[in-house]
C-alpha cells in the first residue's frame, strides 16, 4: 500500500496535531503494519532523485505486501517545515523514516534521538546514531565514466554542468567528470552553474543555456529533478547527461547515458534488520559493488574505442581495482589533492570541499 501526500496536505494535519503531540508520539500496536515514510524536497515526478527513491521503495511493498504501509510525502522544503511534518509523521505511528534531503539532517537526527524504536535513513548526511543512518551514492564512479565519454564526444574541449548545491556529494561528482575527461584528453575543461535549488526548471534552463553559449558542448546535469537541462541540451544539439533515473526520452538525440541510482538494496536490507530488531546505525556510502550505482543508456555516438576503454574501468571500479580519485591529483589552487598512486578514503571524498584542477569556476563560499 502507497501513499502519496503533498505540503499542503501534510501542513494542514501537522498544525491541528500541535507539536505537543508530535513530540510524544503514540503506541504502535504489535499487530498494525509497518509505516515507512519518505519525505522528499521536489514533486515526485518520472525522473530525477525523488522519483529513484520512491522507486527503490517498490520491492519492500512486493515482499512484504500487508506487513507495510508506504507514505510518500513530496515537495517539502528543508527547514521548519519538514521537522514539523516528519515528527508528526513519526506521532502517527510511523516507525521507519526516510528523510530524503541533506537539509532534513538536524530534524531527523532529532527525531531519532527521541523515538529509539524508530528507524531513520538519512540522505547525503553524515551523522550517526544507533537507529540513524546516513546514506549516499558513489555518484563519482559512473560520473568518471561519463567524463571520458563526454571528452570522446567533445569539438570544443569545453564541458559544463548545472549543479544543484555545493555540497561534497556535487562536488564528488563534478570532479571525478573533470578526472575521467582528463583521462581522455588531458586539457579539458569544466564550467559550473550553481542554481541552489533542486527543483527550479526556468533556472536550470537558463543556467544550461548560459553554459551552451560559452561554448560547452556537453553538458551535466547534476542532481537536477526535472529535465529541464536535458531537453535543452537536446534543443540546443549538445549532448547530456545527469544522475539518478534516465531522461533519454527527453533527449533521443543528444543523451549521452544517466548515472542511475537503485535504492532498493539499501532500503530492503534496512527494513529486514528493522523487522528483525537488528538495525544498527552506518554512515552506507553506496556504488557500482553494492549494485546501487550504474551507468545505463549509452549513447551510441560515443566512439567504439572509447567505449572498449569505458567498460574496462567500469569492471575495475566494481572490482574495486581503480578509484577515480587515485592521484597524483592537483586541486584547482594548484596545491595536492592527492599524491601519485594515493587513493582518496571515503572519509576524504564524503568531506570533498575542493575541486580539481580543470574545473574553472570557484566554489562558492
Amino acid at each position: 500500500m502507497q501513499k502519496n501526500l503533498t505540503r499542503r496536505t501534510l501542513m494542514k494535519s501537522a498544525a491541528a496535531a500541535g507539536l505537543a503531540t508530535a513530540f510524544t508520539g503514540r503506541a504502535f500496536a504489535a499487530n498494525e503494519p509497518l509505516g515507512i515514510t519518505l519525505v522528499v524536497p521536489s514533486p515526485i515526478g518520472d525522473v530525477g532523485w525523488g522519483h529513484a527513491l520512491a522507486a527503490g521503495l517498490d520491492p519492500i511493498k512486493s515482499a512484504y505486501g500487508d506487513k507495510v504501509k508506504v507514505t510518500v510525502i513530496e515537495n517539502i522544503a528543508e527547514g521548519p517545515d519538514a521537522d514539523r511534518i516528519m515528527n508528526k509523521t513519526v506521532a502517527d505511528g510511523n516507525h521507519f523514516l526516510i528523510a530524503g534531503s541533506f537539509g532534513y539532517q538536524n530534524g531527523a537526527l532529532q527525531i531519532a534521538r527521541r523515538n529509539p524504536k524508530v528507524t531513520v535513513l538519512h540522505a547525503s548526511g553524515f551523522q550517526v546514531a544507533p537507529n540513524f543512518s546516513p546514506f549516499a551514492a558513489k555518484y563519482f564512479q559512473g560520473t568518471y565514466l561519463l567524463g571520458m565519454a563526454a571528452a570522446a564526444v567533445s569539438k570544443t574541449g569545453k564541458l559544463g554542468s548545472v549543479s544543484a548545491f555545493a555540497i561534497p556529494e556535487l562536488i564528488t561528482s563534478i570532479n571525478a567528470f573533470t578526472l575521467g575527461a582528463q583521462a581522455v584528453k588531458p586539457d579539458i575543461e569544466v564550467s559550473v552553474v550553481w542554481v541552489n535549488s533542486w527543483f527550479d526548471p526556468a533556472k536550470e534552463q537558463e543556467a544550461a543555456k548560459a553554459l551552451i553559449s560559452q561554448g560547452c558542448d556537453v553538458i551535466f546535469s547534476n542532481a537536477q529533478d526535472t529535465p529541464s537541462v536535458i531537453s535543452a541540451c537536446e534543443e540546443a544539439g549538445v549532448h547530456a547527461f545527469n544522475l539518478n533515473s534516465s531522461m533519454k526520452k527527453y533527449a533521443p538525440k543528444t543523451y549521452l547515458g544517466c548515472v542511475s541510482t537503485d535504492w532498493s538494496p539499501f532500503f530492503k536490507a534496512s527494513v529486514d534488520a528493522h523487522f528483525a530488531g537488528a538495525f544498527k546505525g552506518a554512515n552506507a556510502f553506496l556504488g557500482v559493488a553494492d549494485k546501487v550505482v550504474e551507468v545505463v543508456d549509452w549513447s551510441p555516438a560515443i566512439p567504439a574505442d572509447t567505449m572498449a576503454k569505458i567498460k574496462e574501468i567500469e569492471a575495475k571500479i566494481a572490482s574495486g581495482g581503480f578509484s577515480p580519485f587515485t592521484g597524483p591529483i592537483a586541486k584547482a589552487d594548484g596545491s595536492e589533492g592527492a599524491a601519485s598512486g594515493a587513493t582518496l578514503s571515503d572519509a576524504q571524498i564524503v568531506a570533498m570541499d575542493w575541486h580539481v584542477k580543470g574545473v574553472k569556476t570557484p566554489l562558492p563560499k
